[in-house]
């Protein structure tokens, strides 16, 4: 039997093994998903909203028991397992409990003047299966999120967790059948890209990626071969622009959290940060003096947790020592300790450097300066990437206008992070950050067919614009454009669309 270990990134102790899923385990999956999706999509959205809230309440139950097992599988410290995993799960499952059934109902739209008579409107149906695969930095949360707004709007799931943190499958696996979920209605499939791939091939209604753009891209493809629609929400390098007027001692405390929360392993991380010359000196010497404050380990009072992965360690030390010998500087020690990453202050960093370009995902700080406000907004937008952005200033109007500027999927002003635990809010990028939005309404509606319904209530035998052509509908079709789409009095061009109404009726 083939099996997946989960390791504990901090001490490197296996935790647990779990079996991996086959391909024809994968199959069988998606046939169960779709067997049971027969019956879960005829239940009513009470329904589904009371199996919802019993799935919060068995979170509720077991904060502490699901927070250690978060910890266990990432590395990072139990504040944030509890604060950045649970806690965003739990208030999305409750807005979605509040709101769905108003957000499902069919929306009224208008219906063109030429179709009097008539309604229009859209209602919301399921897709059916949808393929979640998700990554390992937020597991709990990236997971249980769209599958909660997939099971939300009618949809059964089949969920993949990432092969780095399988215990979050397990844990899944365990919510839904302590909550009393319906057999098939969430299935866990657990491996690698062979079991990405199988589960594609195995063509569901829709698949949902959140990782990395290389991987995303491959998923792409693939699911393009079935015309299988995919939502993909990628990685960033996210800018924060400090303006010269910004409140200096919160810009430096966003800063660190913005760039170092879960070691800096988040899409939505700080990791450009762009301040104005005038400020950089006080900036960056209260920025070092409170990273030296910081505490790196694995207890509750600890601030920066281990990297989940080695790979992850390799990957962030290389870009911390390309940019070294390109001409950065350090301003912080390079302390590397097996999965631990002391935080780092890098300064004279430019946009030939990867730590620049590319994502770092780790707890790195690249601070970068900039002049008039026009080059701070150039340097923001020059990236491939655009998922999310800050703005730091007292003039909270310019503040948004600068964010109109902003070539991204999401802005924070004052502010980092929070915006992705919006549940109001959707969220995505754009460029190469991803495809499609979630969250909000929009969430719903990204797991849903939306259906546009025109009724004719049928008491003519038939219709001005069907047949018989004749010279004398052309003519009266071409009086009846002229009228609808020149400038006069409202009520005279009622009265003669009317007249011309029965004129072209007549001709029938």
């Amino acid at each position: 039997m083939e099996t997946l270990q989960a390791i504990n990134p901090v001490t490197g102790d296996v935790i647990d093994e779990f079996q991996r899923s086959h391909p024809e385990e994968v199959t069988k999956a998606v046939m169960n998903s779709r067997r049971s999706f027969e019956n879960w999509k005829k239940i009513s959205v009470l329904k589904r909203m009371e199996y919802l809230k019993a799935i919060r309440f068995n979170i509720m139950d077991n904060l502490d028991d699901y927070a250690a097992i978060i910890s266990e599988d990432t590395g990072k410290v139990l504040t944030e397992s509890l604060m950045s995993d649970i806690l965003p799960t739990l208030d999305f499952i409750r807005y979605y409990e509040k709101n769905t059934e108003e957000f499902l109902k069919s929306k009224k739209r208008d219906t063109p003047l030429t179709f009097q008579g008539g309604k229009s409107y859209i209602t919301y149906q399921p897709l059916g299966v949808i393929g979640i695969i998700a990554p390992w930095n937020f597991p709990f949360q990236l997971s249980m999120i769209p599958v909660i707004t997939a099971l939300a709007a009618g949809n059964t799931v089949v969920v993949k967790p990432s092969n780095e943190t399988p215990s979050i499958g397990a844990l899944i696996e365990r919510i839904m059948i302590e909550a009393g979920l319906p057999q098939g209605v969430v299935e866990v499939v657990q491996g690698g890209r062979d079991v990405v791939s199988a589960l594609i091939e195995a063509k569901p209604d829709k698949i949902f990626f959140t990782g990395s753009v290389s991987t995303g891209k491959k998923i792409m493809e693939q699911a393009s071969k079935h015309l299988i629609p995919v939502e993909l929400e990628l990685g960033g390098k996210d800018p924060m622009i400090v303006l010269e007027d910004a409140n200096i001692g919160r810009a430096v405390e966003g800063a660190l959290y913005g760039g170092l929360a879960n070691t800096g392993q988040v899409c939505i991380s700080v990791e450009r940060l762009y301040v104005q010359e005038a400020i950089v000196d006080e900036f960056l010497i209260k920025l070092k003096n409170r990273v030296k404050q910081l505490n790196v380990g694995s207890g509750k009072s600890d601030d920066i947790g281990a990297m989940t992965t080695p790979d992850q360690v390799l990957h962030v030390q290389k870009q911390i020592d390309n940019a070294i010998k390109m001409g950065a500087r350090l301003e912080t020690p390079l302390l590397i300790e097996k999965n631990f990453i002391h935080p780092v202050i890098l300064t004279k960093v430019t946009h030939d450097m990867e730590i620049m370009t590319e994502e770092t995902f780790g707890p790195v700080l690249p601070v970068m300066t900039f002049k008039t406000l026009e080059e701070g907004i150039r340097l923001a937008n020059d990236s491939d990437y655009g998922l999310n952005a800050s703005i730091w200033t007292q003039d909270v109007k310019l503040g948004e206008n600068i964010a109109n500027e902003l070539v991204t999927g999401n802005v924070m002003i004052n502010d980092v992070l929070k915006n992705v635990g919006n549940p109001d809010l959707p969220f995505g990028g754009t460029k190469h950050s991803g495809i499609g939005k979630y969250h909000g309404p929009e969430g719903l509606y990204s797991f849903s067919l939306a259906t546009s319904v025109m009724v004719n209530k049928g008491k003519n035998p038939k219709e001005v614009n069907w047949f018989p052509y004749s010279e004398e509908k052309y003519d009266g079709l071409k009086e009846l454009l002229k009228t609808l789409n020149e400038d006069k009095n409202i009520m005279k061009k009622g009265r003669d669309l009317l007249k011309i109404g029965k004129k072209l009726k007549g001709m029938d």
